[in-house]
């Protein structure tokens, strides 16, 4: 049967009625058919090939009536119009057979010119029906599309998305979106071409080896109109071309060296400008080559296709524009968030790069424990939304250190406030030695002074504040553990006094730099260090006013776990190890070894790698960090990674930490559920 014409099934015993649609209906939009038998017709329903229904409905023999019935029960037969033929004394019976499932009635005996008439109005009804079907599908793909665009967030593949919908909904057998860029460019995002199994840009990891098309020409500043994608980006105006060797207008010179090339054929071309909200043209959607569902070959892009595409080039236009707008409102956020972490480490010379070295040790390690099979991380994983999440936390994990004075935060001796007041005290030294001169020079002058005995003396008293004042520079300093002897000489040293310009009687060293040379290790009174630790609360504190999203609602908890402990003894919420969630645990593992290593520490040298981790194992059995996340942070070898990037040659020893592996010997009482590490992440 030509398919080209529509099949008309005649149900009809009547050699009249056959004679007609033979002899008298020959046209050249219709094929007919004939039996007299209900099975037969409902058989050649089915077979889906039947275009027009034609039902005797006078001949009782054939029952049309109930072949009528069963076919409207059947859903599958919508589309089929169905003519009936009655007898001129039937026709009061025409209403109930229409409102049965007829769509058009012709009286018998048979009129060509109605009949025809007839035919041709069942023809245009289906053609109708169908074109209204592919309307409502074209419409529920758009949806689904419109669906599917609005929840991607990765560019690449909501790009495929995108092509690979046209091409369905076209049957197009290539296509290719090009992206304008800001230096007025079109460039080749993705490109595919079924037949050549062509697949280049996406999430194919191929790059396009296409060079970029200028918008105008280079040499005279010209609007590139030769080139059909630049052309409709710069118009706004769609372009359906049926077959490009035979377009005039644009160069396809391009287009014909492929074809040469790969034996392919560049026929019919549709492309669509892609437009955001405000009208602008952010990038060119184009198909190639509308292939035939019925006999395969190319043919042109119909104009109700163009309008689909141009409908979905719509909606791609705005989720790629939204997806930008996005990325670029992201892009901001994270060099805000860099910006507020330099300006932290810059505000002391003594933790520079802290800040910017913690986010990068939190993600090996966080990666770390995505990628492993072991019980405690089996359900744990971070999608592209928890990962920026976690990175965010690690880069304002000390954003309360703005509040922190600068003297305390750079404190690296125990006497420095804005300036060291070693300074003032070597002062005072020199001023008691000067009045111990005076006074010898006094003692000599009186009658019978005893030279030699006076010398020695001053001597003596030199040698003494010369010591007090050495001694007190190595306490300064902080760099070792001050036992009591050292702090009652601390003392003793306090209680001299000295003249200053009133003449007044004052003690060597103040209230205050006694109760700071006294600190036992390191550099900072009780007083100072809670002043450091109150960053963690005003981390918490500003973190907690920020509006952050639902994906970055975690941030705060994150941020401010960082000098919590496993065993409740942390700061400041004294959480416990099951209180925390994994990325809060990798923080603070992160926050401690960074502090450790760093070689940009006044008040210590920088520390071999090896005695970094010994401190860290011991950390791990005093249930100071996550023991879990210490056995693979050494199985995993992060320490090492981390070393070779940040440490300097000399830092870098030979780390054996295995005795520290495994369970710990008093392990935590509280039970750490995985799932709900997992869910709390």
């Amino acid at each position: 049967m030509d398919k080209s014409k529509t099949a008309v099934l005649v149900v009809d015993r009547d050699d009249a009625d056959r004679r007609v649609f033979e002899h008298d209906l020959t046209d050249a939009n219709f094929a007919f058919s004939f039996t007299d038998d209900r099975d037969r017709a409902a058989v050649r329903l089915a077979s889906g090939e039947v275009g027009i229904l034609v039902i005797d409905l006078s001949d009782v023999a054939i029952d049309g009536r109930g072949l009528l019935s069963e076919i409207r029960a059947d859903t599958a037969n919508d589309e089929v119009p169905i003519i009936v033929l009655l007898d001129r004394s039937e026709i009061d019976q025409a209403g109930a057979y229409m409102d049965a499932g007829a769509d058009f009635f012709a009286l018998k005996p048979l009129e060509p010119d109605l009949a025809r008439a007839r035919l041709v109005a069942a023809g245009r009804r289906r053609q109708l029906q169908a074109q209204v079907r592919r309307q409502l599908e074209h419409f529920k793909i758009l949806n689904e599309v419109g669906i599917a665009l609005s929840a991607e967030r990765n560019i690449n593949r909501l790009l495929e998305r995108i092509l690979l919908h046209a091409k369905d909904i076209t049957r197009a057998d290539g296509g290719t979106i090009y992206m304008a860029t800001e230096d007025d460019r079109l460039r080749f995002a993705i490109m595919r071409t079924d037949s050549l199994d062509f697949a280049l840009g996406g999430t194919t990891g191929n790059e396009i080896p296409f060079q970029p098309l200028p918008m105008h020409v280079p040499d005279t500043g010209e609007p590139n109109h030769r080139n059909i994608a630049t052309h409709v980006a710069l118009t706004g105006e769609s372009v359906n071309i049926p077959d490009a060797y035979e377009a005039e207008g644009f160069d396809f010179s391009g287009t014909r060296a492929f074809d040469q090339q790969t034996g392919y054929r560049s026929q019919s071309f549709l492309t669509i400008p892609m437009k955001n909200n405000a009208g602008e043209v952010i990038g060119v959607l184009q198909l190639l080559n509308a292939i035939d569902p019925v006999s395969g070959a190319v043919i042109p892009f119909s104009n109700e296709l163009q309008e689909v595409i141009e409908s979905l080039a719509s909606q791609a236009a705005v989720a790629i524009d939204n997806q930008q707008l996005l990325r670029g409102q992201r892009e901001l956020l994270d060099s805000f968030i860099k910006l507020i972490a330099a300006a932290i480490d810059a505000k002391s010379p003594y933790t520079g790069g802290h800040c910017a070295r913690v986010p990068v040790l939190t993600e090996m390690l966080a990666d770390a424990a995505c990628r492993s099979d072991a019980a405690p991380f089996r359900d744990f994983d971070l999608d592209d939304e928890q990962r920026d999440e976690l990175m965010t936390a690690a880069w304002l994990h000390d954003c309360g250190k703005v509040t922190t004075p600068e003297f305390v935060v750079d404190k690296a001796t125990k006497l420095e406030t804005i300036f060291d007041r070693v300074e003032l005290v070597r002062t005072r030294a020199e001023i008691l030695k000067r009045d111990a001169e005076i006074d010898y020079y006094k003692a000599l002058a009186e009658p019978g002074a005893d030279a030699k005995q006076l010398a020695q003396d001053l001597t003596r008293r030199i040698d003494q504040i010369d010591a007090d004042i050495a001694f007190i520079e190595t306490v300064n300093i902080g760099s070792e553990f001050l036992g009591d002897e050292a702090i009652a000489r601390i003392h003793r040293i306090a209680g001299q006094t000295w003249r200053g310009p009133t003449g007044a009687e004052q003690p060597f060293l103040l209230e205050n730099e006694v109760r700071n040379l006294s600190v036992r290790r390191g550099t900072l009174t009780d007083d100072e260090r809670e002043v450091i630790n109150h960053h963690i609360v005003m981390t918490i504190e500003m973190l907690d006013k920020l509006p952050f999203p639902k994906n970055m609602k975690n941030v705060p908890e994150y941020a401010g776990g960082h000098h919590e402990r496993m065993d409740g003894k942390g700061y400041p919420k004294g959480l416990k190890r099951h209180e925390m969630s994994i990325p809060a645990r990798v923080m603070a593992v992160a926050d401690v070894f960074e502090a450790l290593t760093a070689r940009d520490r006044p008040y210590k040298d920088a520390m071999k790698l090896s005695v970094a981790m010994d401190i860290l194992g011991k950390m791990k059995l005093d249930h100071h960090i996550d023991p879990d996340l210490f056995d693979l942070f050494v199985e995993q070898k992060i320490y090492l990674r981390y070393a070779e990037q940040f440490l300097l040659p000399d830092q870098i020893d030979e780390v054996n930490v295995d005795h520290y592996l495994g369970p710990l010997p008093d392990a935590m009482p509280d039970r750490l559920p995985t799932l709900e590490m997992n869910q709390t992440a």
